[in-house]
This record gives structure tokens, C-alpha cells and sequence, in this order.
């Protein structure tokens, strides 16, 4: 390869993990020698059995589809690689044959990287170390590949939090309190009361550490009088000490600090104990970080009694969001963590506001969320949609009744809002008596919507027909589930409304491929991701599901996946659809993230040519599901 292709490789790879943790030399040495690959939309790179090659991949330009192929020769779509994803790391990672299908989706440019080299230019890097193994799990497990994994990853794969949190850099005090090798204990203990610290790294001249003492050194020797005050630190100190690199893993320090029964690892500038001393990790360090997890999370929502403490946990799950997306890992397995921490916090809103009602609930109910968090989307915070069921009650005691879930409701909305989950603008909220409702009367209220539709009817179906149960009777929203799917056979019409509904909001790409941004407003110039690109995909998924009568999937990137198991003539289309939308999803989140706000709508011009590129092509499946559904329900004359 000439050096001018070699630097047009640079520059590119550069920009993408894992390459953008390698130094500028290592990564020329690379560039130097990858290997540049044209593809045909339908070209195979390598299929499920073909024997390793001793390369990877990186998508340069185009798309690549990832297939297993199941026992009854199907083809699932693992997943789809574009511009800066890597790909075929099976021979890295587990030096096995391949187990997917690789199959350009449209005309592309790949770049193989050469194992060898990039092992002997990544060794010892545990950043690279930690994306790799992410993205090998995120292309290889998925339902049909989860046997295949058991024997490789039932180590590493995400199915935990514990997993994910495990290959995060430890944190670590990185200026260390430390004394002189010839200081006396009194000197040694003055400091550590001083700095209010439990331990003192004894250092020689060099900065190097040569010993620790900790309060139980100073407590079991000195206080006993085995030693007198004035001893040398060398006396009493523990030696030689564990030292670590900079970059070791939260798994990494908990291990060697079982390993050599510690609570305390030196971290010095080459990880050995001949260089300079640079920072310490206690094991108190290591819990703080396992505390960052939704496991953690979940038992201090539980064990919450304030709304304060609700809102730090589902602050401390937002750190965790922020963890994630930067650790790559599959937006799918972030979505559903967060959706059960805002549910719990939900839940436990609830039960810390029933506790300041006067008396317990009249009867049995079921608090329903709607809306994004009923679909289990709920990513950051966004404004409340919720509503609330309770059991039929004679006609004499109804107000009242209804008056008790309605201050219920006040109560938890309050609560929620202070969390940092805003009021709905149109108060479609459990404290409005219009979403307070007795089981029947929900029944009627939908019946209603769908035997007599109309513009508002379909507006609040888009809503309220992705509810999921919170708390309560759960009984209540299956009985109503079986009621709204038995009135959904009387009618057609009603889907032609909810059809011409998802079709509002046409792909979002005007002449020459130009973003369709907003017109007027304070949002003039920007455009809405939510709006544009993302509901339309929800309102397609949630219309099609209906109409094949599909209980207890809310999700949009399910209902896809779920649609492509029923319709297998439209399969790669609903696969489209479902990484469309949870590419979109992360694309939202990462702005509402960056800018602290909903990620609703972006400034296009901020954004890099490749993230535009990626944007785009997330668009066409919109323009092709808007034509499917145009077909199924003859929308095309509808008005």
C-alpha cells in the first residue's frame, strides 16, 4: 500500500474505537498494511462454517448485514454494521470459524486490519481489551446464537449489570497522601489525621512506594504498645506492596484485592513497584463504582422513604446511561435497564405516597404508564404519561372513590416531578379525571375511541394504547387488554384512521437528500428526530401489531422484530425498521445527553458528515414501511 493510501486509512480510522485509543505511530503500522475491499450490494465477506481469516472489520462506507442462520435455514439479522462499526472479530477475540453470515446490504468499502499487527500494537490495552469484547458480544449474541455463546462469554456478555460495570476503569484517589521511608509513625499518623485518610503510602526518595500503613497497623501495633510512638514507618509498614497499572479494571482491582486479602492497591506509572507512585484504589473506591449499577440502583430505590433519595438514584441511573453509550454497549440491553429503574422508581413514588393518604385504597387498582414509558423507552427524562384503573364500585360510592385515586395521583405526579420527570402539557396524568377511571368505564372510553373515531380519539390512542402495568392489581390492564382486542374485530376503519395518522409525518428527507427541518418557531432550523424520524416508526409498529392482534408487545423495536416472525415475506424490512429505531434512540439520547435536555431536536450543521450519513440511513426504512402500509390499508385516497 502506498503511504498516501496508507494516511487516507489514518485518517479515517482514527476517528473510531477501538483505533482512536492507539497512538499515532502504532496506528500508521496498521493503516500500513489493511487491506482495502469493494463490495456489491449481496457480496458475502464470510459465511457461517467458513474457516478464520486473519483479519477483521471496519465499514468504510455502505452497510453490512450480519446473519445467523437458524436450524430451519432462516436468516436472522444479528445486526447491521455501517460507517465506523467493526465487524468479523470472532477470529480476534475467540480464534474460532464463523458462526454468522456477512453480506454487503448496499455497495460498500471495507477495510480488513490484520490481527497480527494489531494484536502486537494493542497488547496490554485494556481500553481496546474492553470495547473488542462489547462489540463481539453486541454482533454475536442474540436468541439464536445464545448456545453458541455459552461456552465464550458466559463471562463477559451483558446479561447482568454486574457484567457491564465489571470492565469499567476503576477510580482511583489520584494524589495520594504519602510519607518519607524514614519518618517516624507519629509523623505518619499526624498526616493521616490531618488528611482524615486510613491509610499513608510510605515512599523512598524516588517516589517509588516501598511500604502502607493503614488505622488497623496503627490500632494493632502501636496502641497495644508492641511498638512505641516514635518508630521508624519502616518498623511497622506493610511490605513489599500490590501494585497496579493505571488502567486496570473495577474486575481487576476486586479480584487482586481478594487475591492478597487487601483493601488497599498502589497504582504506579508502569504498574510495577520500581516506578513512581501515581495514585491508590481502596476497596471503598471499588464499591462506589459496583454502586454504579443497576443492581445497586434498584435496592436504593427500594429501600428510598424520601422522594429526594427516588431522585439521587434515578440521577446516579443517568450516570449510568452515560457509562453505557460509552462503553457501546447494545442500546436494546441499556433500554431495558433504565425502563425497569423507572419503573421501580415509579412504583415506589407510589408507595410513598400511599402511606401519606389517610386511609388504604377503597378497592383494588393498577397504576398504567403510557406513552414512552409504557412502551419501555423511557431513556431520559421526558414529561409524565400515566393513568390509573380501579376496580367497578357501586354508583353511590363512586365519587368518592374517584376522589381518593385523584389525590393519589396529585401525590405521585408531585413526586415524579420533582425526580426531574416533568408535567404532560396536556395533563394526561392519573390526577385528571378524565385518565381516573373504573375498569369499566376505561372499557367504554376505548370502545369509544376505536367504534367511533375521530382526529382527538386517534391522538389519544397513540397514547393510551401502549399503557403497561406499574403497580398495583395487574389483573385490571389484562382484563382491559381482552376487552380492547375484542372491540378491535368490529371495525377496519378504525385502522385506516391510526394508518393515516403514521403517515403524518412523511421521510424525513426533502430535494437533494436536505434534512427536513422546522419552518417557524424558536425551533426554526432545527430538526426534530422525535417527530420526523423516530414516531413514525412507533406509529407503524404500534398500527401493524394491532392489526394482527399481538398482546403484551408495547416496545417498538420488538413489535418490528415480532412483526418479522409473522410476515416473513416483509422480514428484512421489520429488521430495518427495528435497528432503525434503535439507532434513532441512541442517536436521541446521546444529544439530549450532550446538551442536557430531551434530544428531541438537533442542530443538523453540529453534526459530522458520518453522523449525518448515519442519520440517513435510517431513514429509508421509514419511506418503505410508510409505502407498506399505504398497500395494507389502501390509505393512498384516504382523507
Amino acid at each position: 500500500m502506498s503511504n498516501s493510501i496508507a494516511y487516507r486509512v489514518y485518517d479515517f480510522l482514527k476517528n473510531y474505537p477501538p483505533f482512536n485509543l492507539l497512538q499515532k505511530d502504532d496506528l500508521l503500522k496498521i493503516s500500513e498494511d489493511v487491506s482495502i475491499i469493494y463490495l456489491e450490494k449481496g457480496d458475502t465477506i464470510f459465511k457461517k462454517g467458513d474457516n478464520l481469516k486473519n483479519v477483521f472489520y471496519i465499514v468504510r462506507n455502505g452497510a453490512i448485514t450480519l446473519y445467523h442462520t437458524a436450524n430451519d435455514n432462516v436468516q436472522h439479522i444479528v445486526n447491521i454494521s455501517d460507517g465506523g462499526d467493526v465487524f468479523g472479530l470472532r477470529p480476534l477475540i475467540a480464534e474460532e470459524d464463523y458462526k454468522i453470515t456477512s453480506k454487503a446490504n448496499e455497495e460498500s468499502i471495507v477495510y480488513a486490519i490484520p490481527i497480527d499487527i494489531f494484536r502486537k500494537v494493542s497488547a496490554n490495552n485494556s481500553y481496546v481489551s474492553k470495547f473488542l469484547i462489547t462489540a463481539f458480544a453486541t454482533n454475536a449474541f442474540d436468541p439464536y446464537t445464545a448456545e453458541e455463546n455459552k461456552k465464550i462469554f458466559v463471562d463477559y456478555l451483558p446479561n447482568t449489570s454486574q457484567d457491564i460495570v465489571n470492565f469499567q476503569t476503576a477510580n482511583y484517589s489520584k494524589n495520594p497522601i504519602t510519607c518519607g521511608h524514614d519518618s517516624s509513625l507519629k509523623d505518619a499518623a499526624i498526616k493521616m489525621k490531618d488528611h482524615k485518610i486510613g491509610c499513608i503510602i510510605v515512599v523512598d526518595e524516588s517516589n517509588k512506594p516501598v511500604g502502607i500503613i493503614t488505622n488497623s497497623d496503627i490500632k494493632n501495633k502501636i496502641a497495644t504498645g508492641t511498638f512505641p510512638i516514635k518508630t521508624c514507618v519502616t518498623k511497622i509498614m506493610s511490605t513489599p506492596v500490590i501494585t497496579c497499572r493505571k488502567d486496570l479494571t473495577v474486575a481487576e482491582g476486586q479480584l487482586k484485592m481478594l487475591q492478597y486479602n487487601i483493601g488497599h492497591l498502589c497504582i504506579t506509572k508502569d504498574g510495577t513497584e520500581n516506578s513512581k507512585l501515581i495514585g491508590v484504589l481502596t476497596n471503598h473506591d471499588v464499591l462506589a463504582t459496583l454502586g454504579n449499577n443497576p443492581a445497586v440502583i434498584l435496592k436504593e430505590i427500594k429501600r428510598a422513604k424520601r422522594t429526594k433519595k427516588l431522585r439521587a438514584a434515578r440521577l446516579t441511573a443517568n450516570n449510568l446511561l452515560k457509562s453505557y453509550l460509552e462503553q457501546n454497549i447494545p442500546i436494546g440491553h441499556i433500554t431495558k435497564i433504565i425502563s425497569q429503574i423507572n419503573d421501580a422508581v415509579t412504583a415506589r413514588a407510589i408507595e410513598i405516597a400511599l402511606k401519606k393518604m389517610p386511609s388504604k385504597p377503597p378497592v383494588k387498582f393498577s397504576w398504567i404508564a403510557t406513552g414512552s414509558q409504557g412502551r419501555k423507552e423511557q431513556l431520559l427524562f421526558t414529561d409524565q404519561d400515566n393513568a390509573i384503573i380501579f376496580e367497578d364500585v357501586p354508583k353511590d360510592k363512586h365519587e368518592e372513590t374517584q376522589a381518593y385515586f385523584l389525590e393519589l395521583g396529585k401525590l405521585v405526579s408531585k413526586s415524579l416531578n420533582k425526580i426531574g420527570f416533568e408535567y404532560c402539557e396536556a395533563d394526561m396524568m392519573g390526577s385528571n379525571p378524565d385518565w381516573c377511571k373504573t375498569i369499566t368505564e376505561w372499557k367504554v372510553q376505548f370502545d369509544d375511541w376505536i367504534l367511533n373515531t375521530d382526529d382527538k380519539a386517534i391522538l389519544l390512542s397513540s397514547i393510551f394504547f401502549d399503557f403497561s402495568h406499574i403497580y398495583g392489581k395487574k389483573a385490571l390492564v389484562t382484563d382491559l387488554s381482552d376487552s380492547i382486542y375484542k372491540t378491535l374485530e368490529q371495525t377496519s376503519l378504525f385502522f385506516k384512521f391510526l394508518g393515516r395518522d403514521a403517515l403524518k409525518n412523511p421521510p424525513p428527507l426533502g430535494f437533494f437528500k436536505q434534512f427536513a427541518v422546522e419552518k417557524d418557531n424558536e425551533q426554526k432550523d432545527l430538526f426534530n428526530i422525535k417527530n420526523r424520524a423516530i414516531m413514525p416508526l412507533v406509529d407503524a409498529a404500534r398500527l401493524l401489531i394491532l392489526q394482527n392482534r399481538i398482546k403484551g408487545v408495547n416496545n417498538t423495536a420488538n413489535r418490528f422484530e415480532k412483526l418479522a416472525d409473522l410476515d416473513p415475506s416483509n422480514k428484512e424490512l421489520y429488521h430495518s425498521c427495528a435497528y432503525s429505531f434503535k439507532a434513532l434512540s441512541k442517536f436521541k439520547t446521546k444529544q439530549g445527553l450532550l446538551h442536557n435536555n430531551t434530544g428531541k431536536f438537533i442542530e443538523i450543521e453540529t453534526l459530522t458528515k458520518e453522523e449525518q450519513l448515519k442519520l440517513r440511513r435510517c431513514f429509508k426504512p421509514i419511506h418503505d414501511i410508510q409505502e407498506v402500509l399505504k398497500v395494507r390499508f389502501d390509505l393512498k385516497n384516504f382523507v
